[in-house]
Formats: C-alpha cells, sequence, structure tokens
C-alpha cells in the first residue's frame, strides 16, 4: 500500500524523501501510517523498478537532496491499481478491542480508566477531522484550484475519518455505562 501512496503524492509534484514523510503524515497518515525507513526502503525499491527516478540537487548550505519524480510507468502502475476493484473488505486491527476482549479479571476501575482514555483520544482525533483537516482541504483548494476534484476525494476520506470517530465515541459512550453498570 505505501507503494501507491507515495506515487500518488508525487503525482502532485516532485518531491524529496522528507517532504514524501510529511505528505504521508499530513494526510494518509489518518488510514496508512508509515515510518521514515519504511519510505526510504520503498523508494529505493520503486527506483529500481523504475516507477520513480531520482536526482541529486545540490544546496550550498544544507547537504544535498535526493529529489523523486514519479515515470510514466509508475503514472501507468498507479492508474492500473486504482482501478483495480476491491473484492474484499479489508481486515482492521484494534489493540484497545484484544485488551478489552482479554480484561474480565482486572479491576473495573482500571477498565473505565482505559475506556475513558480512549474516549478522549478518539474525541480529540474527531476534532481535528471536524477542523484542522477541513480545513487544511479548503486552503489547499484556494492555493490550487485545478485540484478540486483530488480535493473532493480528500474531503469524502475526511469524512470517513470523522463518522468513525463519531461512531467510536458513541461507542465508547455505551461501553462506558455498560461497565459501570454491569461488570
Amino acid at each position: 500500500m505505501l507503494k501507491y501512496i507515495l506515487l500518488g503524492g508525487l503525482t502532485y509534484q516532485p518531491l524529496t524523501g522528507y517532504q514524501l514523510k510529511q505528505f504521508v503524515d499530513n494526510s494518509a497518515k489518518h488510514f496508512w501510517y508509515a515510518q521514515t525507513s519504511q519510505i526510504y526502503r520503498t523508494l529505493d525499491m520503486l527506483e529500481k523498478d523504475a516507477l520513480l527516478t531520482s536526482e541529486i540537487q545540490e544546496q550550498e548550505d544544507r547537504p544535498d537532496r535526493r529529489i523523486y519524480h514519479i515515470t510514466p510507468p509508475g503514472r501507468i502502475d498507479l492508474q492500473i491499481w486504482l482501478a483495480e476493484p476491491m473484492t474484499e473488505i479489508s481486515p482492521t486491527k484494534d489493540s484497545l478491542l484484544v485488551r478489552l476482549f482479554f480484561s474480565a479479571q482486572l479491576d473495573k476501575e482500571i477498565v473505565l480508566t482505559q475506556l475513558r482514555l480512549q474516549r478522549s483520544l478518539h474525541q480529540r482525533q474527531l476534532s481535528l477531522y471536524q477542523n484542522e483537516i477541513a480545513e487544511l482541504i479548503r486552503a489547499g483548494i484556494q492555493q490550487r484550484p485545478e485540484l478540486k476534484r483530488d480535493a473532493l476525494l480528500w474531503d469524502v476520506t475526511r469524512r470517513n475519518g470523522e463518522l468513525v470517530e463519531e461512531a467510536y465515541v458513541r461507542w465508547l459512550d455505551e461501553t462506558i455505562q455498560r461497565i459501570e453498570v454491569e461488570f
């Protein structure tokens, strides 16, 4: 998946590895996370596969930097992948659910503390989707109106995050209430 996130980011403009990490952290991180080392390993693989190229840009007061460009075969590979039908639901991982599933032997207050902490974190994430990310998308389209279609799709992915967080907070509220009464 990281391969396609990086190729997708490079469709907007050539970027350095550091800029690609920032791109991932400011956009895709909300649905796909990558460490810096994974990004650089993937960039090396993509360059070996001729899906991107890189060039060294010399800088006077700083170390030289490597700038990556998507190649025509990289664009084609991305387009083919984007057009492939998704015929399965992607599995999810949720460490809170794993912990909760096995927490019957814990003290009630320990379980409730964990759930309340998670509620606070999910409420904060919900606020991020509703405010900061929505504003970044609006600002982005004002700066680059030619990305209107992109911004529409960025916003529908933001909205997915918002709805998921609303549901998660609602589920946490229900769970906290049930544990307070039934545990």
